[in-house]
This record gives structure tokens, sequence and C-alpha cells, in this order.
């Protein structure tokens, strides 16, 4: 079972931790606050689009009453609250920062290297800061196959030990959906649907699963919120809130898509955390970059409404 990290010394923390002012500003004023992951700048799409995208992110949650709080580690720093500099630099070094989940941080702080956060470890640094709503957008799971190859995500252990809301267009659709929700709820993760009872599956609306609830506000995702952590339950939550329908894939069309790249993938033996961004940038080449947009529009999307569910819970969490 992992510690809490809220548990630790905060003094202790200082030594590996860095909160912009603007954020330390934000926490002591109660005002809301939105975890953005880095590793879609680093990983998830080329330079400029991966600043630009970056960049609009932080203004979206902006625009919808929140302080974004992107989250990185630099020079071996956690770091929450990057600038525009600081995402620049992440977007041009790209694939040459490491990708970094909960098992390889300590090595990217020890060898003070840059590491971009995946969405298990930009939670592990928000729960640290005390930010309790990160935005991305899909989280890892289960991968396909995994009854033999054991591929899955540490994003999914980190939700059961670590209490952050993760605002989300479901589950990356290259994974198993049913066996991510399957693991969830062995972990006692709840899945809920922001406006459905359908799972999404990232890059389209629907999938053949069911979330656990659908909630029709961002008020009611923010007082579940309050009830599961106030009553000690510790553990993330995941939101899934659907890509929206301008810019939902063909699910039929996608699929066939991903298929194929899983299995040019396994042909060439690429495995563990090279794999997302593999897959990734294969399904962009073969959509003529019709997934990357859709990749920005949901992240956009789940910035908007990881804003509105931060603005909730500032307000009842004042009380």
């Amino acid at each position: 079972m992992h510690h809490n990290p809220t548990q630790l010394n905060p003094a202790k923390l200082n030594n590996y931790l860095d909160i912009h002012p603007r954020i330390k500003q934000a926490i002591a004023n109660n005002t809301p606050i939105v975890a953005l992951e880095s590793t879609i700048i680093s990983h998830g799409m080329p330079y400029p689009k991966n600043v630009e995208t970056a960049l609009l992110v932080e203004q979206t949650v902006r625009a919808n009453g929140a302080e974004p709080a992107t989250i990185a580690i630099l020079n071996g720093r956690l770091t929450v609250g990057l600038d525009e500099q600081q995402i620049t630099h992440l977007g041009q070094r790209g694939l040459e920062v490491v990708k970094t989940s909960r098992r390889d941080m300590p090595f990217v702080v020890a060898l003070q290297q840059d590491g971009a956060t995946t969405v298990a470890s930009t939670m592990i640094i928000a729960a640290m800061a005390g930010i309790q709503v990160f935005a991305t957008g899909g989280i890892g799971g289960v991968h396909r196959h995994a009854e033999t190859t054991m591929d899955i995500s540490a994003d999914l252990q980190e939700l059961a030990n670590t209490s952050v809301a993760v605002v989300c267009a479901g589950v990356k659709s290259i994974l198993d959906i049913g066996l991510t929700l399957e693991y969830l709820e062995t972990q006692g993760v709840p899945v809920v649907g922001y406006k459905t009872k359908i799972m999404p599956a990232f890059y389209t609306k629907t999938s053949r699963f069911e979330v656990d609830y659908a909630l029709e506000s961002a008020a009611h995702i923010a007082q579940t919120l309050k009830a599961k952590w106030g009553m000690g339950l510790d553990g993330g939550v995941v939101v899934a809130n659907p890509i929206p329908d301008a810019y939902a894939m063909d699910p039929v069309a996608i699929e066939k898509v991903i298929t194929e790249a899983i299995e040019e993938m396994q042909q060439q033996g690429i495995h563990g955390k090279q794999s997302t961004p593999f897959l990734l940038s294969k399904i962009a080449q073969v959509t003529q970059g019709e997934s990357l947009a859709a990749n920005i529009q949901l992240v956009l999307n789940n910035a908007r409404l990881g804003a509105d569910v931060a603005v909730e819970l500032a307000k009842i969490s004042s009380v």
C-alpha cells in the first residue's frame, strides 16, 4: 500500500518540490486550481503544436475561472506551475525528456534530469502540493493482450491510492477498456460519466461499456469528491468527459487503424513506456492528423470541465 504523500513532513518535501508563487498564492486563497501533465507536451505531439496546445489548455483553464498548474520535473526539481519558457523547453526537447511515472521519479530527481510527468506522477506531485483536480487527455490502463504481456499502466495503481480527481476523455482507445474498468472496480476507483452513462473511448464518444455513475453537473461531481475524501476514502476518481460531437471520430474506422497500429508495434517489438507515443503518432500519420486535432480538442474540453469542478470544489471546501 502506498503511503499517502500528504502525510510527508512538508519541510522535507520542500527539498524536492518547487511551487510557483502564483500557485502558492492560489492555494493560500482557496482559488480553484487544475493540475496539468507534461507527457502530452514532450511525448504527446510534435513541436511546436505541443507548446501551442499546452498554452491553450492553460488559457482555457483560466477562462473558466481556475488557475492552471502544469507539472513536470525540471533539473530534478518537482515543479508545480510552469511558465511559458519552461513549457517551450519541454516541447523543444520532446522525446529527449524522460517520460516519468512513479517508478522513474527517484532517478530523474537524483540525476537532476528533466522529466515529463505521466498521469501517475502528475497525480503524485499534485497531491504533494495539495491540488485535487487534474485534467488530461486520456488515462493509461490495461493494454490489449495484457493477459499474456501483463502490461498494465501504473496510472491505475495511482488512481487506487492518490486522492486526485482525473478529468479525461475516457481510457486511451489503444487500450482494453473493459479490463481497465474491471481493474479500477477492484481498486475501488469510481468512474463517473459527465452527462453520460456510456464510457467514452478517447477519440470516440461511445464504447461497449458503461460508467459507474452518470452525473449531470460539475457541482454534483465536486460534492461526490468532498464526500469521498471527507470520509477518509483515499484514492482518485475518474471523471470521463466525452469528446465534443464535432471532433469525435468514426468508431469503426479508428478501431481498424488502432488494430493495425498495434500489430505493427508488436512486429517491431515495441513495448513498455514507448508503446503509447508510438501508437499515437502512428494513428496521427494514418488519419492524416485528424486524430491529433481530436486529441487537442478533447484535452481542451477536459480543461473546461476540470476548471468547473475545481471551482465548485473550492466553493464547498471553504464552508
